[in-house]
Parts: C-alpha cells; structure tokens; sequence
C-alpha cells in the first residue's frame, strides 16, 4: 500500500511541474539600462517563444511535442537571464 501511494505522489508531483511549466510563459522583466545585452536576449526568447505559440497554432500544435518542448526551454533560458541579472546586481552590491 505505501509503495502505490508513493508512486502516485511522484506522478502527482510531476504532472503538477508539467502544469507549472507549461503554464509559464517568458516576459521581458530584466532592467534595460543596468544589463542592455541581457535585455536583448530576454526580448529575443520571448519573441521565439511567440513564435513557437504561432507554429502550434498553424499547425493545429501537431508537432509531436517538439515545440511544447522548446517552449519549455524558452522559459528555462528565461530564468537563467533573469538569475544572470540578479547575480550581476549582487556582485555590483558587494563591490560598494
């Protein structure tokens, strides 16, 4: 009995970071005028991020999942230039 449960815990758990994941989208949140080339990059995912959403549209999202696959990515690479940003700004804080 507490195998199962354990088992349905890890699908559960899963299925639920699928669903975080997914429901995820990248936005252009890093400030442009202390990290300009993080900016960009940032504008450039979300733009391929767009344009991911639009081929699954126009392709009725059969794509054998590849696209819902980068779009996921979109979004890690999102959080890296978000978390780049960040260590950027404490290393700025620790130098003053």
């Amino acid at each position: 009995m507490m195998k199962k449960t354990r088992v349905f815990l890890a699908l559960l758990s899963g299925m639920l970071l699928c669903v975080v994941t997914l429901a995820q989208k990248p936005v252009v949140d890093i400030d442009q005028s202390r990290h300009a080339n993080l900016y960009d990059a940032q504008r450039h995912v979300v733009a391929a991020s767009e344009a991911v959403v639009r081929a699954q549209n126009d392709n009725k999202e059969d794509l054998g999942g590849h696209a819902e696959k980068a779009r996921q990515l979109l979004v890690q690479v999102n959080q890296e230039l978000k978390a780049a940003a960040a260590a950027a700004n404490a290393a700025t804080q620790k130098k003053k």
